[in-house]
């Protein structure tokens, strides 16, 4: 076999399953068999406005792609083969993917914060990624998962590492307060892993009930609904009439914004996850007299095997946010179309080899 299916974007509106010759591997690189890959809130802004992140008028400097894209960085699978040079894995582990690729010129990546680096990018993006039978990457992305944790399990992996990492940053304590704004899949994987990290309330709100009840249904200790009026007195209500320590903005609007500043407490931290799709306003005064930490994250860094583990002990039970499994040829209207059109949809997974 020479060739396989794989969903390409080609631009926005229009990706397309079809035949290609399965990618070969290099010094350094592993081949992976693709069992289960996630389509993420990334993927979703390439098919309705991109390219945005996908290298499209020049080269991405790390490796030389450019233009028509393989999607897919949310996946789980099956070593099918080793590069040359590649020692600490072997055919036949079972793997996930941490995608961003690293740039070794970069002193953020002598240090260990890689995602600071120069030309941030990711497989799947600015790299042939996952939504396809097989998958070459760089052996320093691969990560081993127990033979516990399904493979559906371990598609959720990166996003929920983006969660873990927002949490960890924020500097959450034991018995602490949270807010998150947006209960798509990264905001409801935030407060599972504020729960799993000891947070004493979690508070969740979106526009859409249907992701009320699953933010619910995975933990949440209070939901409102973000078009409610009097909002952050409502939150600080639920919080001696201090408000929260913790607010974490997974939505990524005005909106959601000033509600989630006006309902931190005086030296609260707010943590900003989402990838902002235009300029907010921001009191900066405000800010001032009532020292409050506002602080932005990029992805994750060197948490994978800790996210693996939260996963697979049962802590963050990831697999509640699935709402539904497709196969790769049923990706643009059960997938992608999907999510666009209808918001009781949260996390689709696609079953490569259905």
């Amino acid at each position: 076999m020479t060739t396989m299916k794989a969903a390409r974007w080609y631009a926005a509106k229009d990706i397309r399953v079809e035949e290609i010759n399965i990618p070969t591997t290099q010094k350094g690189q592993v081949k992976i068999a693709v069992q289960y890959a996630g389509i993420c809130g990334s993927d979703l802004h390439e098919y309705v406005h991109g390219p945005q992140l996908i290298p499209f008028d020049a080269p991405y400097p790390l490796n030389g792609h450019q233009g028509v894209t393989t999607l897919g960085h949310e996946f789980s699978g099956i070593i099918e083969e080793i590069g040359e040079g590649v020692t600490h894995l072997k055919k036949g582990d079972r793997v996930v993917v941490e995608p961003i690729y690293k740039n070794f010129d970069s002193p953020f990546v002598a240090s260990g914060e890689y995602n600071l680096g120069e030309h941030l990018g990711f497989i799947g993006l600015t790299g042939d990624g996952g939504f396809a039978n097989y998958v070459v990457v760089e052996d320093y992305m691969v990560h081993k998962i127990p033979d516990t944790m399904s493979f559906e399990q371990g598609a959720l992996v990166e996003p929920a590492a983006v969660a873990v990492y927002a949490v960890m940053q924020s500097g959450l304590k034991v018995g602490q307060t949270v807010l998150v704004s947006g209960a798509g899949p990264i905001g409801l994987l935030c407060a599972q892993a504020a729960l799993a990290a000891g947070a004493s309330t979690v508070i969740v709100t979106d526009v859409a009930e249907k992701r009320l009840e699953k933010a619910r249904e995975i933990g949440a200790t209070h939901v409102f609904n973000a078009m409610e009026d009097n909002l952050p007195e409502k939150i600080k209500a639920l919080t001696s009439g201090l408000g929260v320590n913790i607010f974490l903005d997974c939505a990524g609007v005005q909106a959601s914004y000033n509600t989630g500043i006006a309902s931190i407490r005086n030296g609260g931290t707010a943590v900003l996850v989402a990838l902002f799709g235009k300029p907010v306003q921001h009191d900066a005064l405000d800010q001032v007299l009532r020292e409050i930490t506002v602080k932005g994250v990029i992805a994750y860094r060197n948490i994978f095997p800790e996210v693996i583990n939260l996963i697979d002990s049962g802590r963050m039970q990831v697999e509640k946010l699935v709402t539904k499994k497709i196969a790769l040829n049923e990706i643009v209207e059960q997938g992608f179309e999907a999510l666009v059109s209808n918001p009781e949809q949260v996390k689709i997974l696609i079953e490569i080899n259905r």
